[in-house]
């Protein structure tokens, strides 16, 4: 497979996302919001939220964002405009008036507005946002990563078959054997681990590398994507997937009604099985994600103790900046480990539960 086609692609993307159309209703009209009066106080909450929350634009530093496609679905039609219609030149909050409705942003989410300006609620439950958003374009990126990164590591292979594995080859070819040998192999077992090991390795490499974005600070990384419950969810609901629909006779028969228990016992033990079933998935999605949130809301706090302090006097922040900066980085340098722990956590887990479906009882292992 050719690397051209495949750059051109990510190339016509990252342009689509950075260059976004906002020639789709060029007679829109834009009523401006009231200009705040006086600056307001640094609220440290209100911060944190806007950070590790999705959002329509992308901040890169100040006031400067880089405004990303906002696709709406309205019973009339489809709107399409960029996100930067949304702020005026002094980037103070405006509606925005396309061609059947007027839009605006409220705590990062497009509503429908009426004539007054007034949330129209009755049009916001029938709108359908499709935005590329922030997270949406972090996962683009993401899969784009992936893809260069494991093309080009087997062309290499065949480019250079039967030596030893040098460059960005020789660093991933461990991580791929550990992950293979001593995750799949051992969870799954020697006859059934063949045919999910794409699956797996898919799914460490897509943690880590999501989780490895987002904590580089700028621009275009930064994205909390798998602190985003949706992100979890839909990798957890994959696994319990794969796990339901892969399990033979033997696991189903052990979790309804268990050989040799007396029937008493499975009344009591036969739910607590059929809940674990469902409770497996939910644990994976719930421990990455308030990892990962965890790990970004920790490292906000510290920076903003730097402001917190410098609105008493400019000395309190001056010298709170050295140990709250050397605080932050330490915390930064330590959720690197917590990235590359959660992904490993999350395939491991998954491969024992995928192990457990499988497994064919004790002639299985001989």
């Amino acid at each position: 497979m050719s690397l051209k086609p495949l750059l051109r692609l990510v190339s016509l993307m990252m342009g689509l996302l950075l260059l976004v159309p906002s020639y789709a209703q060029p007679n829109s009209e834009s009523t401006a919001a009231p200009a705040q009066e006086q600056k307001e106080p640094f609220k440290p909450g209100e911060l944190i939220i806007e950070h590790i929350s999705d959002a329509h634009q992308w901040h890169v530093i100040g006031d400067v964002h880089v405004p990303l496609p906002v696709i709406l679905k309205v019973p009339s039609g489809l709107e399409v405009f960029s996100s930067g219609q949304f702020t005026n030149a002094e980037h103070q909050p405006i509606n925005y008036t396309g061609k059947y409705g007027t839009y605006a942003l409220h705590e990062n989410k497009v509503v429908a507005v009426d004539a007054a300006g007034q949330v129209d609620e009755a049009a916001t439950k029938a709108l359908w946002d499709l935005s590329i958003t922030k997270n949406a374009a972090s996962l683009l990126m993401s899969v784009a990563f992936l893809l260069l990164i494991f093309i080009s590591i087997a062309r290499s292979y065949k480019r250079r078959e039967g030596q030893a594995p040098k460059g960005l080859q020789s660093f991933l070819e461990p991580v791929i054997l550990f992950v293979r040998d001593d995750i799949a192999k051992n969870s799954i077992g020697e006859r059934h681990y063949r045919k999910y090991v794409p699956y797996l390795l898919t799914l460490f490499f897509f943690i880590w590398i999501n989780n490895l974005m987002g904590l580089i600070p700028i621009f275009p990384f930064g994205a909390n994507v798998t602190g985003n419950i949706a992100t979890p969810l839909v990798l957890a609901t994959i696994t319990f997937l794969t796990v339901t629909f892969m399990a033979n006779w033997h696991y189903w028969r052990h979790m309804l009604a268990m050989p040799g228990i007396p029937v008493p016992v499975l009344v009591i033990l036969t739910p607590i099985e059929i809940m674990g079933h469902f409770i497996r998935p939910a644990v994976l999605m719930v421990r990455l994600f308030a990892n990962i949130m965890s790990g970004h809301i920790v490292l906000l706090v510290f920076f903003c103790l730097i402001f917190i302090f410098g609105q008493s006097s400019v000395v309190a922040g001056y010298s709170t900046s050295v140990p709250a900066l050397a605080f932050t980085i330490f915390i930064n340098c330590l959720e690197l480990l917590v990235g590359l722990l959660q992904a490993y956590v999350f395939t491991l887990l998954t491969s024992m539960y995928i192990g457990t479906a499988v497994a064919g009882g004790h002639d299985d292992h001989h």
